[in-house]
């Protein structure tokens, strides 16, 4: 029944496993695989955890779901892989790098890079049905993603919470560490990002506190493929 992450995820939630909410998600899951079209691929469910061992996590940037078209969720929150157009919520986030550093808008929305220097792109659901947002939101998946943001915000290391949009934002309460620094604001989508995402400094400030505590700053620009 247990899940084979890799890394020392393995060990911090071998109890989870074994746990009845746990063993309903397997069972959805079963059956959904089967008999649907689900995202990411089941070798991706974990991906965001494989990338970022619990001991490397220096950022978290919480999602809310997997994205439910073709092709797009590959485990990493807001990322899709190389060759599918950038969805406009990653535009946005790009926009904001660009105020923030110039870096100009990359041609892709793969964010393998920032995962590969402790970013942990954690979605709170970790699957869903293709085009059925939120298919999976109340399987269980929030059990244990919230017990994963528990453990990194109750590790005192100095780790930073960027919480965009409402469903990120309610997850505050599960950080305790004098040590994270929290940011939020409204969410890079569409509907919502003039209302105070863009201007956010998120990227800059995240960086500022990295450096304050003696640890490397995230390189955030992505390039071209």
């Amino acid at each position: 029944m247990s899940v084979n992450i890799g890394n020392s995820w393995d060990e911090l939630l071998k109890d989870e496993w074994n746990k009845d909410y746990y063993k309903k998600i397997r069972q959805v899951l079963i059956h959904d695989y089967k008999n649907y079209k689900v995202y990411p691929d089941m070798n991706f469910i974990f991906e965001a955890l494989k990338l970022v061992a619990f001991e490397d996590c220096k950022v978290v940037i919480l999602g809310q779901d997997p994205y439910h078209n073709p092709n797009q969720a590959h485990g990493l929150s807001f990322s899709v892989k190389p060759d599918v157009k950038t969805p406009p919520s990653l535009i946005n986030i790009y926009k904001e790098l660009q105020n923030e550093f110039g870096y100009p808008i990359p041609n892709n929305g793969y964010l393998m890079k920032w995962a590969k220097q402790g970013v942990l792109l954690l979605n709170t659901s970790l699957t869903v049905i293709e085009n059925k947002p939120n298919s999976h939101s109340k399987i269980g998946w929030q059990i244990l993603t919230d017990k994963i943001i528990e453990l990194l915000g109750n590790s005192n290391r100095p780790i930073v919470f960027i919480l965009w949009g409402n469903n990120a934002r309610m997850k505050k309460d599960l950080i305790k560490s004098k040590n994270a620094l929290i940011l939020e604001s409204p969410h890079p989508s569409p509907f919502s990002a003039n209302r105070g995402f863009f201007g956010c400094n998120h990227f800059i400030k995240t960086n500022d506190y990295l450096i304050d505590n003696g640890l490397e700053p995230i390189d955030w620009k992505i390039e071209n493929i």
